[in-house]
């Protein structure tokens, strides 16, 4: 499948998120060197946290409703948005503030979705849609990230247990989309995208 870049308005609300992300990074990176820190920095970057989530809802309802889909943006808006959870999941490893098994998880489940969204381009020439469980699932681990801004250093031990529903949710989700993927019928309506923010949420 040969894809050609179109510039919509929910592409470029997309390429603003992208951009965003690696400000949000910084700062928190700049809130994780000491607690003081943290309480300088960590309302920033939540703002920008919160912006690219918004923008994101936001490129799909255009998309939607405006007639601005594109083959491009199928691809381009989930890839920002795993890079957005990756990133943001990475970011509070490094300084301390997340458990290494939730971004190992979360590394290998982009991964995984990373090699078969290749296969089905290749062999099928399909772009898969998300559905509710995959919506559902991205949902729960960006509010999951989303606590982690919030929780106090004594408390952090609550982690572990707000990334068990997410995790529960994806690993679902993981399941049922090679239920779709790998037994089509005639005629499934999973072998269409829909919109630019359709890209599969695993």
């Amino acid at each position: 499948m040969r894809l050609k870049i179109s510039w919509t308005i929910p592409n470029i609300l997309t390429t603003i998120r992208l951009l965003a992300i690696p400000v949000m990074a910084v700062l928190i990176y700049w809130g994780g060197k000491s607690p003081e820190n943290w309480q300088k920095y960590y309302i920033p970057a939540f703002c920008f946290f919160v912006g690219i989530w918004l923008t994101d809802a936001a490129d799909g309802f255009i998309a939607r409703h405006y007639n601005q889909i594109s083959e491009f943006g199928k691809i381009y808006d989930p890839f920002v948005d795993k890079l957005f959870q990756f990133t943001t999941a990475f970011m509070m490893f490094l300084v301390r503030r997340l458990p290494l098994w939730v971004v190992i998880f979360l590394l290998v489940k982009e991964v995984l979705y990373l090699l078969c969204g290749l296969y089905l381009m290749q062999v099928s020439h399909i772009v898969v849609p998300a559905r509710w469980y995959g919506k559902i699932s991205t949902i729960l681990f960006v509010a999951s990230l989303a606590c982690v801004f919030f929780v106090s250093h004594d408390m952090r031990y609550l982690i572990n247990y707000i990334f068990i529903p997410p995790v529960l949710m994806s690993s679902f989700a993981t399941v049922m989309y090679g239920i779709t993927l790998f037994s089509p019928k005639p005629g499934n309506p999973d072998q269409q995208g829909k919109n630019s923010s359709d890209g599969t949420d695993v």
